[in-house]
C-alpha cells in the first residue's frame, strides 16, 4: 500500500498533474464531462456575482460569495487533478519509453559472425542481435541462444528480474528491458514501428480512451441526475419567494453542486485510465481500456490447449523398456539419438537421462547424423558400426523388421497405453532391436488447474478447444479441470463455439497463440494472444500477454471486475453523500422563514452560513481523499454477485451516508473556531 502511494504521489507526477489540472479548466475540454461542465458554469456564475454585483437584483454578500467561489474552484481543480494524475502516470511511462527508444542501439550479428553496431530503429524482422550484460534489448524478439537475467521494470514497473533462456517458455524478450547478467542472442520478431514499445507509446499518446458500454451508461445516468437536480434547484427559487424566503444565488449554486454527483463525475475518467495501467504491470498489452473493463463481465473463458493450457512442446516424461531390455541400454540409445537433436524433444530426453544418472560414453564421439524427415519419421546416429534410431513406433517397427529384427510382444500395448494418457510414444532402437519407448508428454503449464478453479468460484465457465483426438482431449480436460471440452477442433469450430456462447447472452474471453486461433480471438469479446504466438493471433486479439502465461486470464478478469466494482463503489458513495448533504443545506436555507424545518438540522450545525460552507468544503475534499482508491481500485474478493453487492452496499452505501454527517460536523466546528 505504501509503495503504491509512493509511486502515485511522487513529486514529478504531482507537479505535472498540478499544471494539467489548470489546463483542463478550458471549457472546450470540460464539456466532455457534463457534470464538471455544470460545476464550472456554476463557478463562473459566482465569479460574475463578485465582479458585477449590480447586475444581480438580489442582496449579495461579497465575502460569502468569494468563499463559495474559491471552494467551487478548488472542487473543479481537485476533480481535474484526479484525471491528470491518472493520465500523468501513463504519460510518464510513455516519456521514459520514448527516451529509451531514441537512444537504443543494437549489435546485429552478420552472416560471417561479426558484430555491426546499428540504430535499433533499423532492425527488421528476422535480424539476429547480440545482447550482453548492461545492454538494453533493442526490440521484441525470441532468444535463440543463451540465458540471462532481465530487468523488465521499464515496462512493468516491477523491480524483480526474470530469467529468460532459449528454447523455453520464457524465451521471449521485450524491447526496452535491460540485461543484467550473462548474454543472449535474440531473433527480432517485430517489424519497425510495431514493437511493444511503439504500441505502448501509441496507446498513451493517442489520448482517445475508448469508453465501455458500462461507462457510457454511467455517464448517461450522471447527466440525467445532473439535469434533474438542475431543474429542482431552478424551481426552488420561485417556490422560496412564494413562502417569503429570499435565497442567495450562491446558496442555490451550493445546493446544486452538493446534490449533483460531482465525486464520481470527477473520478470517473481516473478510474478508467488506471485500469490500463494496472494491466500493464502484469506485463500485458491492452489495446484499449474497453477490453479491460469488458473482462470484468466475462461469463465464459475459452482456452486453446496447445501453447495455452499445455506448453505445446512434447517433453520426455518417462523411459519404458520392452521385452526385458535393460534400462541402461534404452537410456544410452536415447541419449545417443538426441546428441545432435536441436529440438526441445531432444533436449528434454537428455535432461531426463540425467535423472537416471546414466551418461553414455558414446556421447564423446562424432558419428553420421541421420536428420528427421517427414517421410522417414525418425532420426538418429550411426556410430562405431552401430545404428541408433528413434521415431514414430510404426516407423521404427518397419525399420527393425527390414533388418531382420523382431517386434517385442509388449511394444504395442505399452505404446497404446501412452496414447490413451494423451502422450506420444517414441520408439528407440539399436541396430535391429527395439529397446523401449520414450513417453513424450505435452506438459500442462504449472498453476493452470488452480487458476481454473478460481474462475469457477467466480461463476465463470471454462471451455477447452483442441485439435487432439477425443481420448487425449478428455485426459487433459480431466487433469486441468475445465468444465467442458471440444476435441478435433478446426478454426471454424472454434469461432462457432465462441458465437454459440455469445448467442446465449454471454460475454466470452478467448486465449490462443496460433494462426488457427485468430478468427476466434477476433470474434471473442476479449481476445488474449500469447506473445510467443503468431503475428495473426496477436493482431486479431485486443490484449497480448508478453509472458505467454494463460493463467493470467484470472488476473485480467480480476482487474476488470476490480475496475467495475471501484466505479460502482464510488458511484454508490457519491449518491449516498447527497442524502446527508441534504440535511445540512436545506435547513440552512429555510429555517429562518420556516422554523419547523429546524427539526431537519439533526447535525446541529452552527449557522446557515457555516452549514452551506461546511457541505461545500466536504464536497470538495472528498474528491482528493478518494483519488488513491480510484487509482488503486477496490480490493476484489472472488465471491458471488449477491455477496459483493451486499458488501459494497454496506461499506460504500451506508458509509456514504454516515461519512458526510461526521465530516460536515467536524468542518462546521472548525469554522466556528475560526
Amino acid at each position: 500500500m505504501k509503495k503504491e502511494l509512493k509511486k502515485t504521489f511522487n513529486s514529478s507526477l504531482m507537479y505535472r498533474a498540478l499544471l494539467d489540472c489548470f489546463i483542463k479548466l478550458n471549457p472546450w475540454l470540460m464539456r466532455k464531462n457534463p457534470v464538471l461542465f455544470v460545476l464550472e458554469t456554476a463557478t463562473l456564475l459566482i465569479l460574475m456575482l463578485i465582479l458585477f454585483p449590480s447586475y444581480f437584483k438580489t442582496e449579495q454578500q461579497m465575502g460569502y460569495n468569494t468563499i463559495v467561489f474559491f471552494i467551487l474552484l478548488f472542487t473543479i481543480l481537485f476533480a481535474n487533478f484526479a484525471e491528470a494524475l491518472a493520465e500523468g502516470r501513463g504519460k510518464a511511462h510513455a516519456d521514459s519509453l520514448i527516451k529509451t527508444r531514441k537512444k537504443l542501439t543494437a549489435k546485429r550479428v552478420q552472416n560471417d559472425g561479426s558484430i555491426q553496431l546499428i540504430a535499433a530503429a533499423d532492425l527488421i524482422k528476422g535480424d539476429i542481435v547480440w545482447i550482453e550484460k548492461g545492454d538494453i534489448v533493442p526490440g521484441d524478439g525470441v532468444i535463440v541462444e543463451g540465458i540471462a537475467a532481465v530487468d523488465e521494470s521499464a515496462i512493468t514497473g516491477e523491480s524483480a528480474f526474470v530469467i529468460k533462456q532459449a528454447r523455453s517458455e520464457s524465451s521471449s524478450v521485450t524491447g526496452g528491458t535491460t540485461i543484467i547478467s550473462d548474454w543472449i542472442k535474440v531473433e527480432m520478431t517485430a517489424e519497425p514501428g510495431a514493437s511493444f514499445l511503439d504500441q505502448m507509446i501509441s496507446l498513451v499518446e493517442g489520448a482517445k480512451r475508448q469508453k465501455s458500454p458500462n461507462e457510457i451508461a454511467l455517464n448517461t445516468l450522471l447527466v440525467v441526475l445532473t439535469i434533474i437536480f438542475l431543474i429542482v434547484v431552478m424551481t426552488l427559487y420561485p417556490l422560496a419567494l412564494y413562502v417569503g424566503v429570499h435565497l442567495q444565488v450562491s446558496t442555490l449554486v451550493a445546493l446544486l453542486v452538493c446534490l449533483i454527483p460531482t465525486t464520481i463525475g470527477g473520478l470517473l475518467s481516473a478510474i478508467g485510465i488506471s485500469g490500463i495501467d494496472r494491466v500493464t504491470r502484469f506485463n500485458i498489452l491492452a489495446k484499449s481500456g474497453k477490453a479491460v473493463e469488458t473482462a470484468g463481465d466475462i461469463n465464459t473463458v475459452i482456452l486453446d490447449k496447445t501453447g495455452t493450457i499445455t506448453f505445446g512442446n512434447r517433453m520426455a516424461a518417462e523411459f519404458q523398456t520392452v521385452a526385458g531390455s535393460a534400462m541402461a541400454e534404452l537410456v544410452e540409445a536415447a541419449e545417443v539419438t538426441s546428441m545432435f537433436d536441436e529440438t526441445l524433444e531432444g533436449a528434454s530426453i537428455l535432461e531426463l537421462s540425467k535423472e537416471h544418472q546414466i551418461i553414455s560414453d558414446l556421447r564423446a564421439y562424432q558419428g553420421e547424423v541421420i536428420p528427421f524427415t517427414a517421410e522417414e519419421r525418425m532420426s538418429g546416429l550411426n556410430l562405431n558400426g552401430a545404428y541408433f534410431r528413434k521415431g514414430a513406433v510404426s516407423a521404427i517397427c518397419s525399420y527393425v523388421t527390414e533388418r531382420g529384427g523382431v517386434i517385442p510382444s509388449d511394444l504395442i500395448a505399452k505404446s497404446d497405453a501412452i496414447s490413451k494418457l494423451g502422450g506420444t510414444p517414441l520408439a528407440v532402437s539399436r541396430n535391429n532391436q527395439i529397446l523401449g519407448l520414450v513417453y513424450l508428454k505435452d506438459t500442462i503449464k504449472p498453476g493452470i488447474r488452480e487458476r481454473l478453479q478460481a474462475l469457477r468460484e467466480m461463476g465463470i465457465e471454462t471451455i477447452m478447444c483442441t485439435g487432439d483426438n477425443p481420448l487425449t482431449a478428455a485426459t487433459i480436460a480431466q487433469e486441468v479441470g475445465v468444465d467442458e471440452f471440444y476435441a478435433e477442433c478446426k478454426p471454424e469450430d472454434k469461432i462457432r463455439i465462441v458465437r454459440s456462447e455469445q448467442a446465449k447472452g454471454k460475454l466470452v474471453a478467448m486465449t490462443g497463440d496460433g494462426l488457427n486461433d485468430a478468427p476466434a480471438l477476433a470474434q471473442a469479446d476479449v481476445g488474449i494472444a500469447m506473445h510467443s504466438g503468431t503475428t495473426a493471433a496477436k493482431e486479431a486479439s485486443n490484449m497480448i500477454d508478453l509472458d505467454s502465461d494463460p493463467t493470467k486470464i484470472l488476473d485480467i478478469i480480476t482487474i476488470g471486475k476490480q475496475l467495475l466494482i471501484t466505479r460502482g463503489a464510488i458511484t454508490t458513495f457519491s449518491i449516498a453523500n447527497d442524502f446527508s448533504k441534504y440535511f445540512a443545506i436545506i435547513p440552512a436555507m429555510f429555517t429562518g422563514a420556516l422554523p419547523q424545518l429546524q427539526a431537519l438540522n439533526i447535525m446541529s450545525l452552527n449557522s446557515p452560513t457555516s452549514a452551506v460552507l461546511s457541505a461545500l468544503i466536504f464536497n470538495a475534499l472528498i474528491i482528493p481523499l478518494l483519488i488513491p482508491l480510484a487509482l488503486r481500485g477496490v480490493k476484489f474478493i472472488p465471491t458471488g454477485a449477491n455477496q459483493l453487492l451486499f458488501r459494497n452496499a454496506l461499506i460504500y452505501g451506508v458509509g456514504g451516508v454516515l461519512t458526510p454527517f461526521i465530516g460536515i460536523k467536524l468542518i462546521d466546528m472548525l469554522l466556528n473556531l475560526i
